[in-house]
């Protein structure tokens, strides 16, 4: 112990270095979050990422893979199944999709006047809808029956009405349904 100090001040100088230090940690650390944060930002404001695909939303319903005849399901040339769908307040179109269980499906959707987002039940399938974009993503469907897919994304004063459905067929009950270029359409099950 130093003799020009008590014990009690020199334990209450340890303790306030100590807090001290912390305190310039911490700053440090929120500085460095902060300076990324900003970094980032305008990283992606400067350069977009380079899979983003726009729509002009004046003429989405008229000319365009997004006209009404050909929304929903479907077996591209390349036998992938791809699903295109448009958001907007308060529905989707086409209210009921039809997929095939145990088969990757593509999902293409855009929106036409706000920010919407959808959901599918029991999946992994969740995304944003943003108007002058198109959301691209892909995946399967285990188990067959019915599933709703609601807009989870606040659009307006009827958002909570803003929902469709998503019918899983047994893959070969897909297939056997399934015509050339044509869409399909939900089933009574």
């Amino acid at each position: 112990m130093s003799a020009t100090m008590p014990p009690s001040h020199e334990s209450e100088a340890i303790a306030v270095a100590a807090e001290r230090r912390w305190t310039i940690v911490v700053g440090v650390i929120i500085a460095v979050l902060v300076l990324m944060m900003i970094v980032t930002g305008l990283h992606w404001a400067s350069m977009p990422p380079s899979r983003v695909e726009t729509i002009d939303v004046k003429t989405v319903h008229v000319r365009g893979e997004f006209v009404e005849s050909n929304l929903g399901t479907a077996i591209e040339a390349d036998d992938r199944v791809v699903v295109r769908l448009v958001a907007q307040q308060y529905s989707f179109e086409p209210q009921c999709i039809v997929v095939p269980a145990e088969t990757p499906v593509t999902f293409r959707a855009t929106a036409t006047d706000a920010i919407h987002g959808f959901i599918i039940g029991r999946t992994n399938a969740n995304t944003m809808v943003v108007p002058g974009f198109v959301a691209t993503f892909t995946t399967s469907f285990r188990r067959t029956g019915e599933q709703l897919m609601p807009c989870h994304e606040y659009c307006g004063t009827g958002h909570e009405a803003m929902w469709a459905r998503v019918q899983v067929l047994p893959r070969d009950e897909f297939l056997a349904r399934a015509r050339p270029g044509e869409r399909l359409r939900c089933v009574a099950r």
